[in-house]
This record gives structure tokens, sequence and C-alpha cells, in this order.
């Protein structure tokens, strides 16, 4: 039987980033993300609903994560879920976490939110496969392109 491992997620960090090294030299970091749900319960009124999940990155998303990402920063994770488990005073416990595969950080409100700590400019993004855009990135409107027939049209609402 196929199985499809895939988590996407779009919250904001619920704390500052503590980076660490692996005795082998590979940096890591757990980070907490909140998620938010927005529903209508049965009487109609709007319901927020908060899911914490915890999330690790690894290597180079780790180390641009804690350099550019504060408590309260937007971010997007995509990776795999996996599941913990220990034993504590006889109990077995476990516990669901997401292993950050791709990291995307959001610009807009909230912590550091792209920008670098102790710096007081915009800082472009850093890129791993193409996977990081900070908020320097131009946001533009589409504009129309072509010379086809009709595309001087006054009735064409652009």
């Amino acid at each position: 039987m196929a199985s499809y491992n895939r988590v996407i997620l779009v919250g904001n960090l619920t704390r500052d980033i503590e980076l660490k090294y692996t005795p082998g030299g590979t940096a890591v970091t757990d980070i907490g993300m909140a998620v938010n749900d927005r529903r209508k319960n049965s009487s109609g009124e709007w319901v927020d609903e908060t899911t914490f999940v915890d999330v690790t990155l690894w290597g180079r998303t780790a180390e641009v994560a804690s350099e550019y990402l504060g408590k309260g920063s937007p971010i997007l994770v995509e990776g795999r879920l996996k599941l913990d488990t220990w034993e504590t005073d006889g109990q077995k416990r476990s516990k669901l976490r997401v292993v950050c595969e791709r990291m995307q950080m959001l610009g807009g409100g909230g912590g550091s939110g792209g920008r670098p700590r102790g710096a007081g400019h915009e800082q472009s993004g850093h890129e791993q496969s193409g996977d990081f855009q900070g908020d320097s990135t131009p946001q533009r409107e589409a504009q129309p392109t072509g010379s086809g027939p009709g595309y001087e049209d006054p009735e064409i609402p652009f």
C-alpha cells in the first residue's frame, strides 16, 4: 500500500529561535509554531482555534531561520510528520512533530519578520535551492502585455 507523508503549515513562531549544533557540526533548531483556524460554531459565532506545532529545522535552513526570524515572525514550513516516542517514569510518551524540508519566510507583522536582528534596514532574502525569499522581494501587480486584435478595446477593464 502506498503512503504519503507531507505537511504544509503557515503560522507564527511562538518563541525566539535557539540554534544548536550536533557534534558533527550540523545546525539544528526546534521551533514552535502557532497555526490559527477560524470557524463558525453551532450558534453561528466565529471561534478562533490555535494549534501549536513543534518543528525541527536542520542545516542552512536552521541557520537562516535563527538569523532572520524571531518570536511572532510569520513562516511557512513544508515537511513530514515524525512520531517521537520516549519513556518517563515508566510511562510511555509520544509526540508528533514536523521535520522541515523547506522553509519560507513570510512578510508582514510580528516578530523580526525577515529583518535581521540588530539591523535597522531591510535585507534581501537568502537562497537555498530557491526556497528562501525575504521581505524585500518586490511585489508587483500584473500588467497587461501583448498586442493582439482587440487589445486596444476601451471595454477591457485594465
